[in-house]
């Protein structure tokens, strides 16, 4: 028996995978349990999960594989230390980052007294990583590869191709230039100061129009063979320490832009400040100038390489609205992105490099993303029981539906007559994303929708978009383009003439970040959404991520803390339906 544990860690997103026998059996983040956004550190509750989940110990693991490797790039980094002469104490910073990244065998000693590692440990570059994840998890036997994201290993890029389950990375682009740090740098200009902010920029640009298009043309200058290049004079995290945290908490960083930016965009926008024209063609802009970057990286890949399948990964990947037309705005005619692209999805890249370098180059395609810890029918009885007297306060009423044809409809029902429903299912996601196993539920057909579950539950800023998922037979009568989405990981057009029927999860630009959904992936969920369209004749529910203000929910004691905090009308616990009854 082969064991490979990967991990991420003293990065953003902190996660574990274990693979056995060259296949994936397990695969969370850390924040699931630490219950802290994103958190960084080790995560040695991620790795206590995955170990459970396969039925091993420790002392059982032959090789752990990290997403990070300190001695790449090195010649890259003195060249850059050199030219530049940044403050000594951004070089300590990084010195000391990565000797935390060195203490590994401490790390595992510690999280497991009593259990020795006596493996082999292996030092994946960062990119290298990403490509991984993308391609080995792809079901591409060929394809171009390239990975987008902030920083690591010194490189903010990389591409090459994967052919037969071999890797070869043909190019990088290297600190100081970056897309991430640039999207990151708006994202903060903007007022959204958290870790992982990007998206409500993504999510507020529809409302906008490019009219900076040209002052972001001057903070990012495309060059030749795709490569890009930050104009330095709005940056400082090429000089200084931007005081990055990555060690048991959530990852925090001060702006790194600098006055000159304001020069040439007008005032940063302070997270107090009102959100006004101004602020949301500055989200536009920001996000065209990505695009226009990213497009002109994938003209050069695909004119270097002639495949038609790409395979994308990196924090960038994220960016769902540049995913989503990708096969309108370049000569790629499939695209593949897993459930993790971020840095969490280097725990499975970092496994999978060392899988093939093991011989292994046997196909690891990832279809679905429930890959987390899933709870038995005993441990939500006692969930319930141990919350029996808040439940009985909230006036809730809980059945025991052991028929999952009744159990769809009835919830499929609630759903029709506009009750919110959380829904918790089977293992948890992998990734960011909820994907019907941990997701609060609604009906896409009210105009109301959006605002009821800002109200009632998600307390978030009102230009934020839901996502529908779909039955997969029905993407084509629906959206403008037919494909697998099965991660949410593009944005495609809703077609006009439906755009009226499911207002909830149309945003501003007619466009609607889909979840496609098979009864082959996830046998419950579909047949709940074939419910709710036998009752309704749309195929489609809102779905948001069971959460408020937190991590996704992981265990059902969190699920039902949520539910009895927040105005939730409906709780379906595996084939438990706690329902909350009207007063009198």
């Amino acid at each position: 028996m082969t064991t490979i544990l990967g991990i991420n860690a003293y990065h953003g997103d902190a996660s574990a995978c274990l693979l056995v026998n060259g296949r994936l059996v397990a695969a969370v983040e850390e924040e699931r349990f630490r219950r802290i956004k994103h958190w960084a550190g080790f995560p040695d509750r991620a790795i206590q999960a995955c170990l459970q989940a396969g039925g091993l110990r420790l002392d059982d693991v032959q090789h752990l594989a990290i997403n990070s490797n300190p001695k790449a790039n090195l010649r890259k980094k003195l060249s850059f230390v050199l030219r530049h002469r940044p403050e000594f104490k951004l070089v300590l910073e990084r010195l000391r980052n990565a000797k935390e990244r060195g203490a590994i065998t401490d790390e595992l000693a510690r999280a497991f007294p009593g259990q020795k590692f006596s493996g082999e440990i292996h030092r994946i570059e960062h990119h290298e990583a990403h490509l991984a994840s993308a391609y080995f998890a792809s079901p591409f036997s060929e394809a171009a590869l390239l990975s987008v994201d902030g920083f690591g290993d010194f490189s903010s890029a990389a591409w090459g191709i994967g052919r037969d389950g071999h890797l070869h990375v043909n190019a990088r682009t290297y600190f100081p230039h970056s897309l991430g740090f640039f999207y990151e740098a708006l994202t903060h200009f903007l007022g959204f100061p958290n870790y992982g902010d990007e998206y409500k920029v993504m999510g507020l640009a529809p409302y906008g129009r490019p009219t900076y298009l040209d002052s972001m043309r001057r903070i990012v200058k495309l060059r030749p063979e795709g490569q890009f290049e930050l104009d330095l004079t709005y940056f400082k995290h090429h000089q200084e320490d931007v005081s990055y945290e990555w060690s048991g908490g959530t990852p925090t960083t001060n702006p790194f832009y600098t006055e000159a930016m304001s020069e040439l965009l007008g005032p940063a926008r302070s997270a107090s400040e009102p959100l006004t024209t101004r602020h949301q063609d500055l989200a536009h802009s920001a996000q065209a100038m990505y695009e226009e970057a990213f497009f002109h990286m994938l003209a050069h890949i695909h004119h270097v390489h002639g495949v038609s399948d790409l395979a994308l990964a990196g924090g960038c990947a994220m960016n769902s609205v540049a995913n989503g037309k990708v096969r309108r705005r370049s000569p790629f005619k499939r695209l593949y992105v897993q459930s993790a692209a971020g840095d969490a999805g280097g725990a499975i890249g970092a496994a999978m490099c060392v899988k093939s370098q093991l011989g292994d180059r046997t196909p690891c395609p990832m279809t679905h993303a429930y890959w987390g810890p899933e709870y038995t029918d005993l441990e939500i009885q006692e969930s319930l029981t141990a919350h029996k007297q808040a439940l009985d306060e909230a006036n809730c009423q809980i059945e025991h539906v052991t028929d999952e044809q009744v159990l769809c409809r009835n919830v499929a029902n609630a759903l029709a007559e506009g009750r919110v429903v959380g829904w918790f299912q089977g293992r948890m996601e992998w990734g960011p994303r909820a994907l019907g196993n941990r997701s609060i539920l609604g009906d896409p057909r009210r105009n109301d929708m959006k605002d009821l579950l800002n109200l009632k539950i998600k307390r978030r800023e009102s230009f934020r978009p839901f996502a529908p998922s779909i039955l997969r037979e029905y993407v084509g009568n629906w959206f403008e383009e037919d494909d697998d989405v099965p991660f949410m990981m593009k944005v495609f057009q809703i077609r006009k003439e439906q755009r009226e029927l499911i207002p909830a999860v149309t945003h501003e630009d007619g466009s609607g970040r889909l979840q496609t959904v098979t009864e082959q992936d996830n046998p419950r969920y579909y047949r709940l959404i074939q419910a709710f369209k036998e009752i309704t004749g749309v195929p489609i529910l809102l779905n948001t991520s069971f959460n408020e203000n937190e991590p996704v929910v992981c265990q059902p004691s969190e699920a039902i803390a949520c539910f009895l905090r927040t105005r939730m009308d409906m709780l379906v616990l595996g084939d438990h339906i706690c329902s909350r009854q009207e007063q009198a």
